[in-house]
């Protein structure tokens, strides 16, 4: 088995708390319109759309395309659910940019720059790219590339997202590590031959509403980006 040289990283969840920030992001625009409603459960409701849109394109059902869009097109669908109408298009568009400002959970920037003494890190995402360089502007993600979705024209879990990812390093697989807070990222990164690690987001929909350990067997399973370098020897 190869010694690992790069950590790939699952983004919404993992390092980001796209829950309460896309709460906070849309209460910020809609607020101010006179719309009173639940935030987190119009996040919730926003999310709640996400794996079925990435199914049409994995399905081949409509072409790739990025994950702004998906998320706009999601976006019309959540508004009219929560039965919000008067909302113009600059104000849509604002409001659907709240993915490229989410905030990272508190472990995760120190994490990332001890990692980085020792691997080459790169998200690999369904995020596309310029979401990706924001988030990592704005909580300051040392990145050395960005792969995952955009790279690969196709969604996770479709093995060439992790493939693909792993060629751009020109690494095999099993010098690769998924860093995830899902377990099925991680079964399908390892059905590739790709070493794993589950880091505990216990919160990420909600108090009490993640996963506490990982429900498939990894190489890691960890509380926090820390704890995993401590035991990378990073």
């Amino acid at each position: 088995m190869n010694a690992v040289k790069a950590l790939f990283f699952d983004v919404f969840g993992t390092l980001v708390d796209w829950r309460s920030s896309i709460a906070r992001e849309a209460q910020a625009l809609l607020e101010p319109h006179g719309v009173a409603l639940d935030w987190p459960a119009f996040a919730d409701a926003w999310r709640g759309e996400y794996q079925g849109a990435m199914e049409e394109v994995r399905a081949g059902r409509i072409a790739f395309c990025k994950l702004d869009v998906l998320h706009r097109r999601n976006l019309e669908l959540t508004l009219k659910r929560f039965g919000i109408a008067a909302l113009g298009e600059d104000d849509k568009r604002n409001l659907n940019l709240a993915w490229h400002r989410l905030d990272a959970w508190p472990d995760v920037a120190a994490g990332l720059a001890r990692l980085k003494r020792k691997f080459l890190l790169a998200p690999v995402s369904n995020g596309n790219i310029s979401l990706m360089v924001d988030l990592a502007r704005r909580n300051n993600f040392p990145w050395d590339a960005i792969l995952g979705a955009e790279i690969a024209g196709d969604y996770k879990p479709k093995p060439k997202v992790y493939l693909a990812s792993a060629a751009a390093f020109d690494l095999a697989p099993d010098a690769c590590m998924m860093v995830a807070a899902h377990s099925h990222d991680l079964a399908a990164a390892s059905a590739l031959g790709l070493r794993t690690a589950h880091v505990a987001r216990p919160n990420e929909h909600g108090p009490g509403r993640g996963e506490l350990a990982p429900s498939v067997a990894a190489d890691f399973a960890v509380q926090s980006l820390d704890e995993l370098a401590e035991k990378l020897g990073a």
